[in-house]
């Protein structure tokens, strides 16, 4: 399929993929970009500003120009990104992350497994800001271009981009700052992966930077494994005059649940941790009694994120972690369907 414009058959996901993927985007100049709108069969009036119109019932595209941000990254691109809505949804957690879901079995059938995975947190390419349901995106890496699904403001968008300029920005964030990069990035054994780049991280370095960024990353982790159809298991352990014993376990595929496995000397109830009674819908994630300590965080759009994180915190001094660099979170944690993750946003140290 090719014209769109005044069509009133509705092209599939999957086809707009694959014609996405096929396209010979010039470059990223601008001759280049209007022979890829007229390649498509879209109108686009060659201002920057303007849409791209491509007749879809979801709505039209949109062209991202070189400004100010993107300038360092680039090398000759004058865009750095065709974006296409794919649905509307409504604007709660789960129906967005449903949505999101939806693509991401069509797209899985026509293109193969994505090559990377993850989520943008509250900072995407660029410096844009993520939604507030959650960030997740996944990605069809290739050479020149790569075709990533990602969480828009009013549902999934199918982005294709020039993969240079997304990932240079992406390496150079890895300055050491707090928050110098925010969500979680993961990357399977694909060949597309060759030569692609890793960031340094950061550390937290006060415990109030790791409520913040613990508290973020909770509150949108069942939204975002719901929309990825992945299941995370999290580890933390704290290192103490002890040793350094396992302290929580955080649960999430459509819902999260954490597990507390705190000494006999502290009291997890008086620290707002509850029993399989109080919290029934965690018997279907943990075992009746093991761990006893535990807390149903929700499904999507339902955790309190900031409350959790205070209360793992609260819970880790009580052991006995005196810092930051002491909560670890274990390395099971990186290895999630297939893909090797970093969880650059938490700001903690995995081993």
């Amino acid at each position: 399929m090719n014209g769109q414009r005044g069509s009133t058959e509705t092209e599939s996901v999957a086809d707009l993929a694959r014609r996405l993927v096929a396209a010979d985007t010039g470059g990223w100049t601008p001759d280049g970009v209007s022979a890829l709108v007229a390649g498509l069969g879209w109108s686009w009036s060659g201002a920057a500003q303007d849409p791209v119109l491509t007749g879809r019932p979801s709505g039209d595209a949109r062209l991202r120009p070189v400004a100010d941000f993107e300038e360092r990254y680039v090398d000759g691109e004058s865009y750095v990104e065709l974006a296409v809505p794919l649905a509307t949804a409504a604007p709660d957690a789960a129906a967005q992350a449903t949505a999101f879901h939806a693509a991401k079995v069509e797209l899985t059938a026509a293109l193969g497994k994505p090559s990377i995975m993850g989520s943008h947190g509250d900072m995407g390419p660029f410096y844009d800001s993520g939604q507030i349901w959650g960030a997740p995106f996944l990605r069809w890496r290739g050479s020149p271009d790569t075709l990533e699904l990602r969480a828009g403001k009013t549902g999934p968008e199918l982005v294709l981009q020039p993969t240079g300029p997304a990932e240079n920005w992406f390496w150079r964030q890895g300055i050491g700052e707090e928050h110098a990069i925010s969500g979680y990035f993961g990357s399977n054994r694909d060949a597309a992966n060759a030569g692609l780049g890793f960031p340094g991280g950061w550390t937290a370095r006060s415990w109030e930077t790791v409520t913040r960024s613990l508290g973020d990353f909770l509150d949108a982790l069942p939204a975002e494994t719901t929309a990825l159809g992945i299941s995370i298991g999290m580890p933390f352990y704290g290192r103490t005059d002890d040793g350094a014993p396992i302290l929580f376990d955080v649960t999430c595929g459509d819902r999260l649940a954490i597990g507390c496995f705190a000494p006999d000397d502290v009291d997890p109830a008086a620290l707002g941790w509850g029993t399989v009674a109080e919290h029934p819908d965690t018997a279907s994630i943990f075992s009746d009694d093991d761990p006893v300590w535990r807390v149903d965080g929700g499904g999507p759009g339902e955790p309190k994120g900031r409350a959790l994180a205070e209360m793992l915190v609260a819970t880790a001094k009580a052991v006995g972690v005196r810092n930051p660099t002491d909560l670890i979170v274990g390395g099971e944690a990186e290895y999630v369907d297939g893909y090797h993750v970093t969880y650059y946003g938490l700001g903690l140290k995995t081993g």
